[in-house]
């Protein structure tokens, strides 16, 4: 009885020292969000075409004549003669219509559009887009775009001020065009295919190849670049290329990064990767500031005095910051992402100067990270 529950205890800790020893995490991707097909790509459709029905909100002709020319062919169409009228309605803009055709859409289908003012017009809202034929790269009309334009702004305004919020001269239409000719492409016939990874890095494309042949038993996957990865489809595979694909886009793999840190200047972001390292370096930032604020003060003379006159007194303040709470701080060799950021918010310093201290550091040799500046 006793060495049954001594048993069970033994039992019972073991499982739970398994349950709280650590674990080795790793940023396990799918394949599928990390390449994409080569071949398989949406493609950017384009056209132009009228917006109606706004409520006075649209192209002022007499400084949009391509506008008012659209229309009168348009009303032409229609049976209906304006040329050498002079027009004065504001209902109508003339609009750029944009949408990506995706890959192996049907006949039939429909596709999201979006609608962006060309003219002067002051707000698409309440409007409806008229039939407009969507153009490819090579002239081809592949979709036609129909329907009422929704924005995600508006402007509003009277004789003194105004209120603009987003932008009211764009907005979408959801499923608002139809696929009216198929992009052909045989994807079944390939005997070979490019996976083209979409952050280029050539550890990353080797484990993807090394996960691919490990599955199927067979070198079939090779890497050529570090974007690109070679397959070879095995005859005789089940469902052929489709099959092949859909095996190999759910296969895991950790994806390796750079170190590297962006810098958006404009706004301040910074942002770090996991692989960021720092050597040995002492940082100290400090600035000498110095505030003069003025607050004159009026004197007045007392009640009834003889000669007495009102003054305005001068009063000045001055402020100096040295920065003497500021302390150097050391980064050892080989610091981590988590002790880099805990020593330059030792210092107490913000993002601006952060970006700064990074830059130096990097000057100095000692961040073993590339810095990329955008914005």
């Amino acid at each position: 009885m006793r060495r049954s529950l001594m048993n069970r205890v033994l039992a019972t800790l073991a499982a739970a020292s398994l349950l709280v020893a650590p674990v080795q995490a790793f940023a396990f991707s799918r394949v599928k969000d990390l390449v994409e097909v080569q071949g398989i790509r949406d493609n950017m459709l384009v056209g132009y075409g009228l917006v109606v029905g706004l409520a006075g909100s649209g192209d002022s002709l007499r400084n949009a004549p391509f506008t008012q020319e659209s229309l009168n062919t348009m009303l032409e169409r229609m049976g209906v003669n304006t040329r050498g009228d002079t027009m004065q309605t504001k209902n109508v803009a003339a609009v750029m219509v944009t949408a990506n055709l995706p890959a192996f859409a049907g006949q039939g289908t429909r596709i999201d559009v979006s609608v962006s003012a060309l003219g002067d017009a002051k707000s698409l809202q309440g409007g409806t887009l008229l039939v407009t034929p969507l153009f490819g790269a090579d002239g081809e009309i592949y979709s036609l775009a129909q329907g009422p334009v929704a924005i995600g702004g508006f402007v509003a305004q009277g004789q003194a001020a105004s209120v603009t919020r987003g932008v009211p001269t764009a907005g979408r239409i959801s499923n608002g065009a139809i696929v009216e000719r198929e992009i052909g492409f045989k994807l079944a016939d390939a005997t070979t295919l490019k996976l083209s990874l979409h952050n280029p890095d050539l550890t990353t494309a080797t484990r993807i190849a090394a996960a691919v042949n490990n599955y199927l038993g067979a070198a079939i996957a090779s890497v050529s670049d570090p974007s690109t990865i070679h397959l070879i489809v095995p005859p005789n595979y089940t469902n052929g290329v489709v099959g092949l694909l859909t095996d190999v886009e759910q296969l895991k793999v950790d994806p390796d990064e750079p170190a590297k840190v962006v810098i958006d200047e404009q706004s301040g972001v910074i942002v770090m990767g996991a692989d960021v390292r720092v050597s040995t370096v002492a940082i100290a930032q400090g600035n000498l500031t110095i505030r003069i604020s003025e607050t004159p003060e009026v004197s007045q003379p007392l009640p009834f005095s003889q000669g007495g006159t009102t003054k305005v007194v001068p009063r000045t303040q001055i402020q100096v910051d040295d920065s003497h709470g500021n302390k150097m701080a050391v980064l050892s060799e080989g610091a981590s992402l988590q002790r880099l950021v805990d020593g330059l918010n030792a210092l107490g310093v913000g993002p601006r100067d952060i970006i700064s201290i990074l830059q130096a550091i990097k000057a100095a040799g000692a961040l073993q990270a590339d810095i990329e500046v955008v914005g």
